[in-house]
């Protein structure tokens, strides 16, 4: 037997482990010296945003009549302060944004026909990266959120009407505005894996979760619905506090975490689905 007869070996690469693909992800998103700045500034503003509305009402304390401050203890009005709407409407357009050039970034570069030949398998890669930009913005929410709510409540203490996060509601509100950040950059994920411009996907992100919140009404029922679907809706009725306001079309707290759901499920399903059986 010549040595022409033997088998020939074949090498076979092995499949690259889910925690792997993970850890690259992870590495490429802190190798982009504009994911730490992004995340700081963001913090900053949104932090900035509620810090200035609670010192209003500690600078101007002292001019609010009796009744408006019966009002303003009555109705729990601190928490108010605690997260306030622009701060949530920042929030949104920083993590969809991340989210989005997240994905794009790689198509950009051209990086992103490198990482599918080296592991083929599309659907692992987009997923890995979903829980890395996931978690990173759940942190990125619970610290914003965090330092929103102490701030401001050490801030309005000073006037004997801060409230402590124990206060009912208060922590319904932080996790609320905390979750608000993970579940807009996975809906900015899926607009991204979409259309795959940066610019194309940052302005879908501002009109999807912004503009189109903005416009529907909810004096119709249709239009109730849609605007209820929606993630900033969403935050709207979860962070709602005081008494409580008559609505044409109410919806329940339950109603809202599902939305925060279901956008986070799809969103991640569209990201990673949406590379599969389509050209780099």
């Amino acid at each position: 037997m010549t040595t022409l007869d033997l088998p020939v070996a074949s090498v076979v690469e092995p499949r690259a482990r889910f925690r792997d693909l993970v850890a690259s992800e992870w590495l490429k998103l802190w190798s982009l010296r504009s994911t730490g700045w992004s995340l700081l500034l963001g913090a900053l503003a949104v932090v900035a945003f509620n810090l200035g509305t609670a010192w209003d009402h500690y600078r101007y304390w002292i001019q609010y009549d009796a009744a408006s401050r019966a009002e303003f203890v009555a109705n729990d009005m601190a928490l108010w302060d605690a997260f306030t709407y622009n701060a949530a409407l920042v929030l949104v357009l920083c993590s969809a944004a991340m989210g989005a050039v997240a994905v794009v970034g790689e198509y950009a570069s051209g990086m992103i026909r490198t990482t599918f030949t080296a592991v083929p398998a599309r659907g692992a890669v987009m997923a890995a990266k979903v829980l890395v930009v996931t978690v990173v913005q759940t942190v990125f929410g619970a610290v914003v959120a965090g330092a929103s709510f102490w701030s401001t409540q050490a801030v309005l203490s000073t006037r004997d009407i801060g409230l402590p996060i124990t206060h009912p509601g208060a922590p319904r509100i932080v996790a609320a505005s905390a979750l608000l950040a993970p579940v807009c950059a996975v809906a900015g994920m899926a607009l991204g894996a979409l259309l795959r411009k940066s610019a194309l996907s940052i302005v879908g992100s501002v009109v999807l979760l912004l503009l189109l919140p903005a416009v529907l009404s909810d004096r119709r029922h249709l239009t109730a619905v849609l605007a209820h679907a929606t993630p900033l809706h969403a935050w709207q009725r979860l962070a709602d506090a005081g008494p409580a306001v008559e609505e044409l079309f109410p919806w329940s707290a339950g109603g809202a975490w599902l939305v925060y759901a279901l956008w986070a499920l799809g969103g991640a399903a569209v990201t990673v689905l949406a590379v599969r059986n389509r050209d780099q």
